[in-house]
């Protein structure tokens, strides 16, 4: 047996150096290109439960169960910066408070912040953040912020920003999306009862004892709950669900609680253990479980069996499709809500002489957002495409009919919407809800002026584009 070596020709060796150099490059080319096309997901999830002693929106905790208050969202990579959604087991974060957890979202996912989108699922059993009301109130010299206190909060917001930086490495390649809708049965209903001269006779809040206003018909709702997954492959690695309702079954107990939204997403993060659950509420402003929850505790699991069946159909429903880079798009349009007339400066800031009263709250809480108002401050309505499918951030408690419109523009596509983005302006009712009382257009409650209906229609409108 020889054991010479043969070695090519040198005309052969420049041969095949020279198909090299032409093939290279173009290997490369298309290495690059498939992975600038790729979409990648990563995930995460904090644990946001508040320390016994420390304040909720109402009331000091006095003991955890086992059910604590989670942070969730995910950062979607690939498609020009990334994108970051977060979903918050709190009442509301408000005004610069808002403004903190969108910077330190964005800087620990490597963006900017208009496009971060923070949203509240407005349990009540659970903290509110607002560090603008924190500020007045320190600067009018209280001693007891309430429900403003917020050191809790910025620890929650420095370990936010670090499971976010945790989470990048392990993102995962995004190869489809899907979206399916459910109609969720008797849950959902108006709270605003209309009289036959067309004002409000009675609010059928989320409890509701009084037989006849649960015998009142549901009203102006959105039955659908709307889902959003997606998937790497076969597997579902991300499942955002919308669904428009307050989400109180009974509240007051001293214990942080999920309620039944946070209920129905644990159930199916039980039945679907690989794939992260995050939930949206849409617009419920108007919205509230009263025709089905007489105040019986027992109510609260059933409507989260009701809650979690839809959000199962939905997520079995849901119609794939193959996306790229190309398929995913962010849009923005800042706004200026004008300030409800109500907002007086003078008689706020005389409230704060006593700054430990309950008025004291409640001015600080108005003084925050006027003074975002009147310095020009705007705020950000964004708008995920994915395919064709749009989901919109909004801010505030917004009544049902923007979510029900939004829907009506682009019957075309899978629109779905989550509010209580920015809480500062609270609840956003529609023009004519001004003029027909009620508690949600009071003075006590909404802090925007009537004709901000025709700037987020206007603004929604231009989200959403127009049907070619």
């Amino acid at each position: 047996m020889s054991n010479k070596i043969h070695r090519p020709r040198p005309n052969s060796v420049a041969f095949l150096a020279c198909l090299a150099m032409c093939w290279l490059p173009g290997l490369s080319a298309r290495g690059h290109a498939a992975e600038s096309d790729a979409v990648q997901i990563a995930t995460f999830d904090l644990d946001v439960t508040p320390p016994v002693g420390s304040m909720m929106a109402y009331d000091p905790v006095r003991r955890s169960d086992e059910l604590g208050l989670r942070c969730r969202g995910l950062v979607i990579r690939g498609a020009d910066q990334p994108i970051v959604l977060c979903a918050v087991d709190w009442i509301g974060i408000a005004n610069g408070a808002h403004d903190a957890f969108r910077d330190a979202l964005a800087a620990a996912a490597e963006t900017t912040p208009d496009r971060v989108a923070v949203h509240c699922l407005h349990q009540h059993d659970a903290p509110r953040c607002d560090f603008t009301a924190e500020q007045i109130l320190h600067h009018a010299g209280a001693t007891d912020l309430g429900s403003f206190e917020s050191s809790f909060q910025r620890e929650v917001l420095q370990q936010l920003g670090q499971a976010v930086t945790a989470a990048r490495p392990h993102a995962q390649t995004i190869t489809h999306a899907g979206f399916g809708t459910a109609t969720v049965e008797d849950v959902a209903s108006n709270r605003r009862l209309l009289g036959p001269d067309g004002n409000v006779k009675a609010t059928r809040y989320t409890t509701c004892r009084d037989p006849d206003l649960r015998a009142e018909p549901e009203g102006t709702i959105d039955p659908e709950l709307n889902c959003l997954v997606f998937y790497n492959g076969d597997k579902a690695i991300a499942s955002m669900t919308y669904y428009a309702c307050h989400p109180q079954s009974y509240y007051r107990t001293g214990v942080p609680s999920p309620d039944f939204p946070g209920i129905a997403r644990i159930i199916r993060g039980q039945d679907v253990p690989e794939t992260m659950h995050i939930h949206f509420n849409g617009a419920g402003g108007n919205i509230g479980a009263g025709k089905y929850n007489d105040g019986d505790k027992a109510n609260r699991l059933i409507l989260a069996a009701r809650v979690a069946d839809a959000m199962k159909r939905a997520f079995d429903s849901a119609e794939r499709f193959p996306i790229t880079a190309d398929s995913i798009a962010w849009s923005v349009a800042p706004v200026a809500l004008p300030p409800a007339p109500h907002l007086d400066r003078d008689p706020l800031q005389a409230a704060l002489e006593n700054p430990s009263s309950p008025e004291a709250q409640s001015a600080a809480a108005n003084l925050a957002w006027l003074g975002r108002c009147q310095s020009g401050h705007k705020i950000d309505l964004t708008c995920l495409a994915v395919g064709d499918v749009r989901i919109l951030h909004m801010p505030g408690e917004l009544f049902v009919e923007y979510q029900l419109a939004a829907k009506k523009m682009r019957d075309d596509l899978h629109v779905a919407m989550a509010a209580y983005g920015d809480y500062g302006p609270g609840y956003i009712g529609t023009e004519i809800a001004y003029g027909q009382g009620g508690y949600e257009t009071s003075e006590r409650a909404s802090r925007v002026d009537k004709s901000c209906e025709q700037v987020l229609m206007d603004n929604i409108a231009k989200l959403l584009g127009s049907k070619e």
